[in-house]
Formats: C-alpha cells, sequence, structure tokens
C-alpha cells in the first residue's frame, strides 16, 4: 500500500478559510430559518418604508403613522431620503434584501472589529486570517439578542456601527484615510446618538496636539483632529441641505420631535436599556426627569474621561468601545438592538482578558441570554411594578456596561499604582560604599541600607 504524500502548503493552506466559510453560511442559514419560524414582522423597516413613501408623496413626515402598531417617524428628515430606494421593490422583496444585507453588515462589523482591535490584521499579508476569524466569529454572535432583535425589527444599527468602524479603522496614509470622519457624519445626520464619537476625536485630538505642541512636534492636524473635523462638516452640510430641501420637516424635526422622547416610545419599557430606562423602572415611573439628567451626566461625564484617557495612550479599541456603550447609557431611549456593540466589545474582551475568560463568558451569556425578555412585558406597562428580581433582569445591559467600566477603571488604577511604585524604586539613590564605611553605628547603618533595602524589592 503507497503512502500519498503530504499536500503542499499551497493546497492546504485554503481549507481552513472554507471550513469557516461552510460554518458561517450554515449558521446564516439556520438563523434565517429561525427568523421565518418565528414569524418576525420586520416592523422598522416597514416603517422606514412608509416614510419614504410619504416623502414621494409631499405628506408631513412627522405627523405620519404607520403599521398596526400606529409608530411616527422618529429620525431627522435625511433617513427619509436615504429609505427612498426601499420604496423600489415589493415588500416580499425588500424584507429579503433586508435580511440578506443586515447578514453581511454582521460580517462587516466584526470584520471592522477585528481589525479595531489587531490594527495589523488588516494588512495584505494577513487578509486570509481576517477573513477566517470573521466568518468563525459572525456564525456565532449572529444569535446574541441585539443582533436577533436587528434583523427581526429589519433595524439599520448594524449599518451605523459599520458606518463609524470604518471610519475609526482607517490607517493614516491608508486606502480611504482622506474619506475617514464621512461615515460618523452621516451616521449623526440620521440618528444622532453617534455624535458622542465626535466629541471623543476632538478632546482626544486637542489633547494630542496640544501634547504635541509642548513637545515641540506639532505638525498641522493629527488624526483624529482630521477625522472630527471631517465628521462634523458632512452632519453640518447634510444637514443643512435637508433644511434646504425640506424646509418645513426639518423645522417640526429639530424644533419639537426631537425633544418628543415619548413619540419613540415609553421609558419604563424592558427593551429600553439605557439608565433612564433603568431609573424608569426604578422608579415606578415614565418620566425620570432630573434622576435621569443627573445620572446620565455623572455616567457619561465619567465614562468619557476614561475613553479620552484610552486614545492618548494609543488605545483606540478601548475608546471606541466605551464611547459606544456610553452613548447608548444616557440616551433616553436605547432600545435593545442599538445594542449590537456588544460585537466588538466581545472581540475586545477575549483579545484582552485571555486568563480571565470567565469574565468574557459572562459578558457573553448577558448578551446571548435574552434576560430582559423573561419579565413581563405587554401593552399594560407591566414594568411600572416589577419587582428586585425583574429589575435586575430587565437591567442587563446597563449593568453589564457598568461592570465592564467599573472593571477597566479598577485595572488601570492598579496599573497607573504599580508604575508610581516602580517610578519611586528608580528614584531612590543607591547608597554609596563611603557612606556605609563612615556610618558608625547601628542605627546609621540602618538607616543607610534602609533605601537598598527598598529598591531590591
Amino acid at each position: 500500500m503507497s503512502v500519498s504524500a503530504p499536500p503542499s502548503p499551497a493546497r492546504a493552506r485554503p481549507w481552513p478559510l472554507v471550513t469557516a466559510a461552510a460554518v458561517c453560511l450554515l449558521s446564516f442559514t439556520a438563523f434565517w430559518v429561525a427568523q421565518r419560524l418565528a414569524h418576525v414582522n420586520m416592523l422598522d423597516v416597514m416603517v422606514y418604508r412608509a416614510e419614504a413613501e410619504t416623502l414621494r408623496s409631499g405628506g408631513d413626515l412627522y405627523a405620519m403613522r404607520a403599521t398596526s402598531a400606529n409608530l411616527a417617524m422618529t429620525y431627522p428628515p435625511l433617513a427619509a431620503v436615504l429609505f427612498l430606494p426601499l420604496t423600489l421593490v415589493g415588500v416580499p422583496l425588500m424584507r429579503t434584501l433586508n435580511t440578506a444585507g443586515n447578514l453581511l453588515l454582521v460580517l462587516a462589523l466584526i470584520r471592522l472589529s477585528l481589525q479595531l482591535v489587531h490594527p495589523r490584521i488588516s494588512l495584505p499579508a494577513a487578509r486570509a486570517e481576517l477573513w477566517r476569524r470573521s466568518l468563525w466569529v459572525a456564525a456565532i454572535v449572529v444569535w446574541c439578542e441585539p443582533v436577533w432583535t436587528t434583523l427581526r425589527y429589519g433595524q439599520i444599527n448594524l449599518l451605523v456601527a459599520v458606518a463609524v468602524l470604518w471610519d475609526l479603522t482607517r490607517r493614516p496614509g491608508g486606502p480611504g484615510a482622506r474619506w475617514a470622519g464621512v461615515g460618523i457624519g452621516l451616521a449623526t445626520a440620521v440618528k444622532l446618538t453617534p455624535g458622542l464619537f465626535v466629541v471623543l476625536l476632538f478632546a482626544a485630538g486637542l489633547l494630542l496636539w496640544r501634547r504635541e505642541r509642548g513637545a515641540g512636534a506639532g505638525r498641522g492636524m493629527n488624526p483624529w483632529l482630521r477625522t472630527g473635523l471631517t465628521a462634523t462638516g458632512v452632519f453640518l452640510v447634510t444637514t443643512l441641505a435637508m433644511v434646504v430641501a425640506l424646509p418645513d420637516a426639518s423645522k417640526t424635526f429639530w424644533t419639537r420631535t426631537l425633544f418628543e422622547t415619548g413619540r419613540v416610545g415609553h421609558a419604563e419599557e424592558t427593551a429600553n436599556q439605557s439608565v433612564s430606562g433603568v431609573l424608569a423602572r426604578l422608579l415606578h415611573t415614565d418620566t425620570p426627569g432630573l434622576w435621569w439628567v443627573a445620572a446620565a451626566g455623572l455616567l457619561g461625564s465619567a465614562a468619557m474621561i476614561l475613553a479620552i484617557r484610552a486614545a492618548l495612550r494609543g488605545d483606540r479599541a478601548v475608546a471606541v468601545v466605551i464611547t459606544a456603550f456610553t452613548a447608548l447609557m444616557i440616551s433616553p431611549i436605547s432600545w435593545s438592538h442599538h445594542w449590537v456593540w456588544c460585537v466588538p466589545l466581545l472581540i475586545l474582551l477575549y483579545d484582552r482578558a485571555t486568563r480571565a475568560w470567565p469574565v468574557t463568558g459572562a459578558v457573553a451569556l448577558a448578551f446571548a441570554s435574552f434576560a430582559l425578555w423573561w419579565v413581563p412585558h405587554d401593552p399594560g406597562r407591566p414594568e411600572l411594578h416589577q419587582n428586585a428580581g425583574q429589575m435586575v433582569l430587565s437591567a442587563v445591559y446597563p449593568l453589564t456596561a457598568l461592570a465592564v467600566f467599573a472593571g477597566y477603571a479598577l485595572s488601570e488604577w492598579r496599573s497607573r499604582s504599580r508604575g508610581r511604585d516602580t517610578a519611586l524604586v528608580e528614584r531612590v539613590p543607591r547608597p554609596r560604599e563611603d557612606d556605609l564605611r563612615e556610618a558608625e553605628t547601628d542605627d546609621a547603618r540602618v538607616a543607610v541600607r534602609a533605601p537598598q533595602a527598598v529598591a531590591k524589592e
């Protein structure tokens, strides 16, 4: 019996990638079937279509109501313009294309998240490995609650996250670097909450510019400032274009609709995973008012300090993830499907917490458990009468985010403490031999040798 020669590296190399692609395709197919068996209604994409149809017919965008749930438009006017292509096909095909598009966006979000955590993996030599990892991760995270619910409603959360991450993973001088900021600007013009990334860009950019100028090394704008300026410019240009093209709708949104958070839904709904929702359920009211303002202000400030400090240290992945979760926490309404930012968080934790895998497992379980839906939720608004256990379950995402923030802050404090100790040891002068010989008493010898003992520790 002859022994066949082992496959050459050129022939063997593609198999891991092919296997990953096959597993991902199988998982996506099972996901598609499961969504059809669950009779998902894709309610939000139907609202998007109705908004575009209202725009085409010249109707009042913010007086429009759509679907059996009587839902209103809550986005700026630009969104209706971007939704116009939805009216070019029939409803069944629109739903199919929406599901297929969102599944591709899952893959894009994972790919960009991996590039954010491992910038070198985007180099041409590592492209096959990037695709292999992306496919394996996509086969798993597609089943987590935020992603499932995004596809269930036909939402645009994945598209917004991809637009933001595309900007924040551009390498200076690399492909598309000069366009960095366009995605964040457009995302902010459509959904507003991505505007917190602009705050991060300007804060980090200005502080870095000041540091470089103080060191005599400042030469023009750094990438943070440049991206922030581009994002701001795109936001202003598109918003002003809508003011010119749709003056009545723009006036209605920016002077009235923007402040009507109630038209989005009730604050206490279990699907609302923001600080506002937690306080509403805790206080048994749908208007947490000043309690929310104070809590959002304190939490937002503390979290953004962490994000900016991470950016200044060059840890872009941590800065981006903290900013994303801060925006979700302080927004008046952050539905569970908005938390698709759990994908880059899980990738980051898996990469950084190799010796603390239970932490990554616990966070993954929080987003995969659907725990927030274990509590009573129906049009009768039972969330206003939750007990302590139900409140914990319906606050699973904010509690997880707070735990991540606290854990990161604690690790940074410990790192700085160790750094100060190391600096102290390095500054302790070594005693000279002459000093040791000249010391005549035991007390003097102890006093002279004490710094040396500290240095050895």
